[in-house]
């Protein structure tokens, strides 16, 4: 091999890191810009999985990160805010919002040849992110990328001048069965070296273009590229929570179907598709592959859809849920995505508060049914949420996070202290229950109780805080009321002053029992209003 060669190798390799980097520039600056309304969009608009399929396209398309789509789509289905089949159909639309690179190469980096025309937006776009922040920051940024991706194509197709002809003789395979099977294992192999099936597309389409490869080839390899894309979702997997085993190994089982059926349509589509245009091959054979990509991708949605409830329930079988398992796992990956990361928290915390509910509505109510909840497993599991809250590090910068984490940690804080009043107090909770003094103040807790539980069900939250607080409210006079009775009691001697003790004890547990009621029930609200994920009704 010649020094020329090997300096186009290197400025190859050189030019693909250029456009990976501008892919990750570039999605990082659209995450900022519109994350948080892709997040909602997401939730919103997937009640199928088809409508989560074509939500699932839309969103990776928009981000150009399949990884940020099935990050929240995981989110999502931990957070018990989206059903598995729903998640699936989304992780199926993102392998057809993937196809979107690949259009965008072909069409703007070979056909127009934007890399030296879009030199300036670079330095407009770094402009914008060194001197502006928020909004006009992320522009700049996404710009930026943008730039750097087509910067990175110029340089492959200029590298690739002169080591076509090496390629061909002495490294790439014939074009037979085997050599395409050999073709996609190349493909499952770079995909998994760069981390990213977008940078692997776009130097197939510069080999393509350059002629150093024909289509079948480039096929073979573009398969490889989809199919590779599922090493990450596997990797994911090892140690992850049953919702991320069965999303990233429901990704695996898809890619290599849809891989195996294309792979099996490359003749067909080849020979099917210079009848449909002549000129496919000969003038726009780099449009033809990109076309196929995105072909066997929404073909392979297409059929799997109606069986997507199937394909889940298969899933859920080969991985069930662990029945001894009672603590809560948090993924690393889930700092990375903080609103799903919150969006997870707050289902815990709402999952953890019905529980403290339920076990004081049976306690109060005397029933065997309270020993069900074991209130030192509850306190556990709220203490891991605590730790993995304290992992979580925002800035007032970004303001809506930043208050709805601390509404989720006052809400932790008011959560443990109401079961620690419920662990340490079970005299005084005795006391209340049977004390003809304190029966009116017993009641109005009763009822706040029953009240907070139906509105959860029906995620009433603007309700039970009205109703929690009038609670609060009315307690507290009546606890104010009862405590300056029963001293006036005690010093007269109608009332012990042994007696009169418990009393005030049990009416110190009901006031501030109530208080923490009430205010759970308000950070609850507010936490998911900031959200949007569920509007307070």
């Amino acid at each position: 091999m010649s020094i020329e060669t090997i300096l186009k190798i290197s400025q190859l390799l050189g030019s693909i890191g250029i456009f990976m980097i501008g892919m990750i520039i570039m999605t990082e600056g659209l995450r900022a810009l519109a994350g948080d309304r892709i997040r909602k969009a997401l939730m919103h608009f997937t009640r199928t999985p088809a409508s989560g399929a074509l939500t699932g396209a839309v969103t990776t398309a928009i981000l150009q990160s399949s990884s940020a789509t099935t990050v929240a789509a995981v989110g999502f289905v931990g957070a018990g805010l989206l059903a598995f089949p729903e998640a699936l159909g989304i992780i199926f639309g993102a392998n057809i919002g993937t196809t979107v690179t690949g259009w965008m190469v072909a069409l703007l980096g070979f056909k127009l040849k934007l890399g030296t025309v879009i030199l300036p937006f670079i330095l407009l776009g770094a402009m914008l992110k060194l001197f502006f922040s928020d909004k006009m920051a992320a522009i700049g940024y996404a710009l930026a990328g943008f730039g750097l991706i087509f910067v990175g194509i110029e340089w492959m197709q200029g590298a690739m001048s002169g080591v076509e002809s090496v390629l061909l003789q002495k490294y790439l395979p014939e074009d037979t069965w085997m050599g395409r099977l050999q073709l996609l294992i190349v493909g499952i192999i770079v995909t998994i070296i760069t981390q990213s099936s977008s940078a692997g597309v776009a130097a197939t389409l510069t080999l393509l273009y350059a002629g150093a490869i024909g289509f079948e080839q480039a096929a073979a390899l573009v398969i490889g590229m989809d199919v590779g894309t599922t090493f990450t979702a596997l990797i994911a997997t090892i140690g992850g929570t049953v919702e991320v085993k069965r999303t990233g190994f429901s990704h695996v089982i898809y890619n290599f179907l849809t891989g195996l059926g294309a792979f099996l349509l490359i003749t067909p589509y080849s020979t099917v598709l210079p009848h449909i245009f002549p000129t496919a091959f000969s003038e726009h054979t780099e449009l033809a592959l990109v076309g196929f990509h995105t072909f066997f991708n929404t073909l392979g949605v297409i059929v799997v859809l109606p069986f997507a409830r199937r394909f889940a329930e298969m899933m859920e079988h080969l991985i069930p849920k662990s029945k001894s398992s009672m603590h809560y796992k948090f993924e690393e990956g889930l700092l990375e995505d903080i609103p799903v990361a919150l969006s997870l928290i707050q289902k815990y915390l709402q999952d953890e508060w019905k529980n403290v509910l339920l076990y004081m509505h049976y306690r109060l109510a005397n029933q065997e049914e309270a020993e069900k909840f074991d209130l030192l497993k509850i306190e556990s599991r709220v203490e891991e949420i605590e730790v993995f809250c304290d992992r979580i590090h925002l800035s007032q910068s970004e303001e809506t996070n930043w208050k709805r984490l601390i509404d989720i940690i006052h809400t932790t804080d008011h959560l443990q202290r109401l079961i620690d009043r419920c662990q340490e107090d079970q005299k005084s909770i005795d006391y209340l229950m049977r004390s003809a003094y304190l029966k009116e103040g017993f009641e109005w807790l009763c009822e706040d109780i029953e009240f907070q539980l139906k509105s959860l069900e029906k995620q009433a939250y603007n309700e039970a805080t009205i109703f929690g607080r009038k609670s609060a409210k009315k307690i507290r006079r009546f606890v104010s009321h009862s405590r300056a009775t029963l001293t006036s009691m005690m010093a007269d001697d109608t009332v012990s002053i042994i007696e009169g003790g418990k009393a005030l004890e049990a009416l110190k547990w009901l006031q501030r029992s109530s208080a923490h009621v009430a205010r759970i029930s308000m950070h609850l609200e507010t936490a998911f209003a900031r959200a949007g994920e569920m509007s307070p009704n």
